[in-house]
């Protein structure tokens, strides 16, 4: 199995970094990875979204899942994918620390609330990391529609977000008997959620235009990864993705 996930993470990578030549690498790529991920899928009989391992995979796929539809009216396609290509890159390298949780899962986590909750989570986390990269684009070109693109995609990013909360609060409450537990990982992620609240409103309200605006959206990204890694990693919490 490990040569098996060697294997599959090098083809990625090796034709992610082709795709700075011709795009159509990175679409196949991509379809490598969401092939992996669905024989994964099929091995276990569920989702593979339990573990560093799964997880960061899965938000390398998330990242490309969003990245590609973005630049489908785009003349230069390379100028958002190249930059993309080695964020996803990074994760799929990341997870190769990690060995595959391939045990059975215990009953609290077989249920449609806690694999929608987490799905959810990491389609957000996809759409900030794009978000952030659109920012620093932003920050070197100097480009309005960066500027606009990266808001629209924070916004798509916070509604995923808030119904993974909801989706989260229920499955605590079937799980535990209480939509709320006070953990750690919980804690920041109502953090990540006020912090994405305050970039919308002020951008809705103005307040921030341009590179403040921009500094915030690429700011949140790193609040996502602290949420994401950095609280599992220093921090016990019941939450293990």
């Amino acid at each position: 199995m490990k040569i098996l996930v060697l294997i599959a993470a090098i083809l990625i990578i090796a034709l992610y970094i082709l795709g700075y030549y011709r795009v159509v690498f990175v679409y196949a790529g991509f379809l490598l990875q969401a092939g992996y991920m669905f024989y994964r899928g099929i091995q276990m009989g569920r989702v593979p979204i339990i573990g560093p391992h799964d997880t960061l995979f899965f938000l390398s796929a998330s990242i490309m899942l969003f990245a590609i539809p973005v630049t489908f009216k785009m003349k230069d396609k390379r100028k958002l994918l190249s930059p993309v290509v080695w964020l996803s890159v990074f994760f799929i390298f990341l997870s190769l620390f990690y060995k595959p949780h391939n045990v059975p899962l215990p009953p609290v986590l077989k249920t449609f609330w806690f694999e929608t909750h987490v799905v959810l989570s990491f389609f957000a986390y996809a759409l900030f990391g794009l978000a952030a990269v659109i920012g620093i684009l932003y920050l070197i070109n100097k480009e309005e529609k960066s500027e606009q693109l990266q808001y629209k995609i924070i916004l798509v990013g916070y509604c995923l977000f808030s119904a993974a909360m909801i989706f989260g609060g229920i499955w605590g409450y079937f799980a535990w008997g209480t939509y709320w537990l006070w953990t750690p990982k919980e804690l920041w992620t109502v953090i990540l959620w006020l912090f994405y609240s305050l970039y919308l409103h002020a951008r809705l309200r103005q307040w921030w235009r341009g590179k403040p605006s921009v500094m915030l959206g690429i700011t949140g990204f790193v609040i996502v990864m602290f949420t994401y890694l950095g609280v599992s990693l220093f921090m016990k919490s019941s939450h293990t993705f």
